[in-house]
């Protein structure tokens, strides 16, 4: 995950059976919330989108969507 505010970097554990929409930057304390067309912050800040997507693709409506 990496903060778009402050650049910070930290290694995290997406989870399996659920979105994860929020996410406390740990160097400046920002809120992440995911960008507009991504269903969760792993989508719009991590290195690999979440589960649900890199199984069924960005169109998959990811997440109970």
């Amino acid at each position: 995950m990496t903060c778009p505010q402050c650049g910070h970097q930290e290694c995290e554990t997406m989870p399996t059976n659920a979105c994860q929409y929020f996410y406390d930057c740990k160097g400046c304390g920002a809120v992440l919330r995911p960008l507009a067309g991504d269903c969760c912050v792993f989508c719009s800040f991590g290195t690999v989108p979440c589960p649900p997507v890199q199984i069924d693709g960005k169109n998959a409506g990811c997440c109970g969507g």
